[in-house]
């Protein structure tokens, strides 16, 4: 299968496919991926739907996660990914780039894009990461007229509202806001930044019938807890959203740290995804089948010595 031929691509909006898996029995696990490497990575491990993080995106590009970057920025990510693993895509929109009418662009921006669904959060701009200190949150009613409007400009576009006030305004003003994004049209609930099992407990508790994400960052304010335990605690979704760059970056930090100090790459090929890895993975052989003037590619095998 290639993005090129489009009997293979899928029939069903992604948004539809995204609420099938949702309805199935358990949790729905959405790992990070940062690019359309990632995204093939990920599917191959056996994820069916995935998630693009406005924190990895922002970093990948060597940004910090401010709000800084536009609708069509991330429309570039989405599509890589979309395109490279045909998975369900959660993204992340995170203040809806402005107010109603901007909110209403994105969401048909990355619907065309071929996004499944975008969560928005109840933060001002300058935005923070929800596992920092002193996020300043919008008001309710105006977080409120933001769901209403993506909920009105999507096709079939599945719409988290993400709140981040159980830190300030503590689990009723966070229950009370989330109540009140799902009758504007919210499909399900995001609480950022919970610090205990009992909080991700009251929360599902007092939020019963409506469909919930948990997010396992790492090094945040959420202890470490698994997919089937978020299942356990009431929540449908989980992701985690800087995982595969975390581990990219430190890969890469050490090779750079290598080349250094040796002069060369010799002592790191045992860490690298080979030529033929890196093939498979994007399938070189399906796309050059797909013109008979490209001869196949014979892949070198292994790493050659010298005399």
């Amino acid at each position: 299968m290639t993005y090129l031929v489009g009997a293979d691509l899928p029939v069903e909006p992604a948004g539809t496919r995204f609420r099938t898996l949702l309805a199935r029995t358990g949790i729905l696990q959405l790992p990070g991926a940062h690019n359309g490497m990632a995204a093939l990575q990920a599917k191959a491990a056996g994820f069916e739907a995935l998630y693009l993080s406005g924190a990895a995106m922002t970093a990948s590009m060597g940004l910090p996660d401010l709000g800084m970057i536009t609708v069509d920025e991330v429309a570039f990510f989405v599509r890589q990914i979309v395109r490279a693993s045909d998975l369900p895509l959660l993204v992340d929109g995170d203040t809806g780039y402005g107010e109603a009418l901007n909110v209403m662009h994105m969401v048909r921006v990355f619907e065309e894009a071929g996004a499944a669904a975008v969560h928005l959060e109840d933060q001002l701009l300058p935005k923070k990461c929800g596992h920092l200190n002193d996020k300043r949150l919008a008001d309710p009613q105006d977080m409120a007229a933001k769901v209403a409007a993506a909920a009105r400009a999507r096709r079939h576009l599945f719409v988290i509202a993400r709140t981040d006030a159980a830190a300030s305004e503590g689990m009723d003003g966070a229950v009370a806001r989330a109540k009140l994004y799902v009758e504007a049209g919210a499909d399900a609930i995001f609480p950022e930044a919970l610090t205990t099992r009992a909080m991700f407990e009251e929360f599902a508790a007092r939020m019963a019938g409506v469909p919930l994400l948990a997010n396992m960052t790492e090094f945040g304010r959420t202890p470490f807890f698994t997919a089937e335990e978020f299942a356990a605690m009431g929540y449908r979704m989980v992701i985690w959203p800087v995982s595969s760059l975390r581990v990219a970056n430190k890969a890469q930090a050490e090779l750079y740290a290598a080349i250094a100090r040796d002069g060369g790459t010799h002592r790191m090929i045992d860490r690298m995804q080979t030529r033929a890895e890196l093939y498979e993975t994007i399938g070189l052989h399906r796309y050059e089948a797909l013109d008979a003037a490209i001869v196949q590619t014979i892949i070198p095998a292994g790493m050659p010595q010298r005399n």
